[in-house]
C-alpha cells in the first residue's frame, strides 16, 4: 500500500478538499497528520486553541481515529512522519501568512525528495493571483473586487473517498482545552459549520443587508468568520450557495480575499504601517495613557457601545463588525494610542483572529493601510449607537449597569438624573474634544 501525508492547518474540513483530493489521488492511504507548532500556539489566546482543539477532535473522530497530532517543529516533524511510512508525498493547502510560507519552505527543504504539494488555499482566490493590468498589486479594494468578480471562483471540489490510514504511528493527541473562564464558543468543526450556515443561508441570508450593521439584532451576522478561519468550510463553498442572491455577504468573502492578498505582498504590513503617510501621527504613550487602554479593554469608558463591544469579546470571544469599528476608532482616534495594541489585544480574545484581517482592518481604521482617505473619518460612538443600535437592546445586553434604562437614553447615560446608574462610569473623555486633537495630529502628520 503506498501512503501520502495529508497535513493539515487552516483546513480542517473533509468535502471541498483539494488537498485531500490530491492526495487520495497519489496513493492508496492517505495519512491525516496536525503538528502543533508553538511558534502559532504561544501567540493564540484560549479561544483560538479551545476552538482549534474543538476541530481536531471532530476531525480525530470522522478520520476514524488516524489523525495523528504530533508537537514540534514542522521542519522536524513532517519529514520524520514521511520517512516513517515512505510517503509519496506530503499534501497541503497553501499557507500565504509571513510565518506560513517561511515554515513551509523549511519543510519543502528538509522533506528532501519527498514532494511538498500544494493545491488550494484557504481563499476563494489564492492571494498573488490578481494583478492590476501594469502587473503590479492591488492595493484598493474597489478595483480588486472588481477583478474577482471578472476572475471567477471555481466551483466546490468533489467528494472522495478516503481510505485512512496511522501508519503505526503514536499520536501525541488533541491537549485539553485551555481555561476560558466564563467565555462561551460556538461548537467547533466542519459539520457545526455546515449546519449553521445551511441554517443562515435558509432563513436569514435574504435579511442580510438589512441587519448585518445592527449589532442588537441576534443571529443577524452570519457567524462564519471563526469557521472560516480554521478551513471548516472553503469560502468557495460559500459563494456556490450563495449564488447572485446576495452581494454583500459575498462582498465579505471578497473583502477577506483583498486582506490576505495585500498581506501576501506586504508582509510587514502585518506589524508595520502598510503606508509611510502618518510614520510620524504622535500617540500617547506612559501610565494615563496604558489606564485608558485598560478602560478600553475592560469595557468601562463610559460610552456604552464601545464598552458593550469590548465586553462582548470578553464573554463570546468575538465582536459585531460594526462594533469592531467602533471600538477601534475609539481607541486610535479618541484616547491616542497605536493601533498595534488594539491589534494586539484583539488576536489575544477573538475566537475568529485572523492575521491579515486583522492587522488590516485596524489599520483602516487608524488611515494606515490599504485606504488612507479614512484618517479623518473618527466615528462619533454615542451617534453610532443611537444609529445602529436604536433602541440599545445591544448596550444593554452586555453592560447590566443600564439595563434598567430604558430606550436611546441608553447611550447617552451621563445626560440620567443622577448621572450613570450602577457604578457606571462617566466617559473617560470629551469625545468632541478628542475628535478636533485627533484631526490636528493627522494633519501635522502629513505636512
Amino acid at each position: 500500500m503506498t501512503v501520502s501525508v495529508l497535513w493539515l492547518r487552516r483546513d480542517l474540513r473533509l468535502a471541498d478538499h483539494p488537498a485531500l483530493l490530491a492526495a487520495a489521488e497519489q496513493a492508496d492511504e492517505v495519512l491525516p497528520l496536525f503538528v502543533l507548532d508553538d511558534a502559532l500556539r504561544g501567540p493564540s489566546g484560549a479561544p483560538r486553541l479551545a476552538f482549534l482543539y474543538g476541530c481536531l477532535r471532530e476531525l480525530e473522530e470522522r478520520t476514524g481515529g488516524r489523525l495523528r497530532v504530533l508537537t514540534g517543529r514542522p521542519e522536524e516533524v513532517v519529514p520524520r512522519v514521511a520517512r516513517e511510512v515512505a510517503a509519496t508525498g506530503v499534501h497541503i493547502s497553501s499557507d500565504h501568512a509571513p510565518y506560513g510560507r517561511e515554515r513551509d519552505e523549511r519543510v519543502r527543504q528538509a522533506l528532501g525528495d519527498v514532494p511538498l504539494v500544494a493545491t488550494g488555499s484557504p481563499y476563494a482566490v489564492t492571494p498573488g493571483t490578481l494583478r492590476k493590468a501594469d502587473g503590479t498589486p492591488f492595493k484598493v479594494y474597489s478595483p480588486f473586487a472588481r477583478a474577482h468578480r471578472e476572475r471567477g471562483v471555481h466551483s466546490p471540489a468533489p467528494d472522495v473517498d478516503v481510505r485512512w490510514t496511522d501508519g503505526g504511528l503514536p499520536t501525541d493527541g488533541v491537549p485539553a482545552d485551555p481555561d476560558l473562564g466564563d467565555v462561551v464558543l460556538p461548537p467547533a468543526g466542519e459539520l457545526a459549520a455546515l449546519e449553521r450556515w445551511s441554517a443562515f443561508v435558509g432563513s436569514r441570508a435574504p435579511s442580510y443587508g438589512e441587519t448585518r450593521d445592527k449589532p442588537g439584532v441576534p443571529e443577524g451576522t452570519s457567524g462564519m468568520s471563526v469557521y472560516l478561519k480554521y478551513g471548516c468550510v472553503h469560502p468557495r463553498t460559500m459563494l456556490a450557495d450563495l449564488g447572485d442572491s446576495d452581494g454583500k455577504l459575498a462582498g465579505e468573502v471578497v473583502w477577506r480575499d483583498f486582506y490576505a492578498d495585500v498581506l501576501w505582498h506586504r508582509p510587514d504590513s502585518a506589524r508595520e504601517d502598510l503606508t509611510p503617510a502618518l510614520e510620524h501621527l504622535e500617540y500617547d504613550e506612559g501610565p494615563e495613557a496604558d489606564a485608558r487602554f485598560q478602560a478600553w479593554a475592560t469595557g468601562r469608558t463610559g460610552f456604552p457601545v464601545v464598552d458593550a463591544g469590548m465586553r462582548q469579546l470578553l464573554a463570546e470571544a468575538w465582536v459585531h463588525n460594526r462594533v469592531r469599528m467602533v471600538v477601534g476608532s475609539f481607541l486610535v482616534k479618541d484616547l491616542h494610542l497605536h493601533w498595534r495594541r488594539g491589534a494586539r489585544h484583539f488576536m489575544q480574545h477573538l475566537r475568529d483572529g485572523d492575521l491579515a484581517s486583522n492587522q488590516h482592518g485596524w489599520q483602516w481604521i487608524a488611515g494606515t493601510g490599504t485606504d488612507a482617505a479614512p484618517y479623518f473619518r473618527v466615528f462619533n460612538p454615542t451617534t453610532q449607537g443611537l444609529t445602529h443600535d436604536p433602541q440599545g437592546d445591544y448596550v444593554r445586553r452586555y453592560v447590566p449597569e443600564l439595563r434598567d434604562v430604558a430606550g436611546k437614553a441608553v447611550h447617552e447615560p451621563w445626560k440620567l438624573p443622577g448621572g450613570p446608574p450602577n457604578g457606571y462610569p462617566l466617559p473617560v473623555v470629551d469625545h468632541a474634544e478628542e475628535r478636533k486633537e485627533a484631526l490636528r495630529r493627522y494633519s501635522a502628520a502629513r505636512e
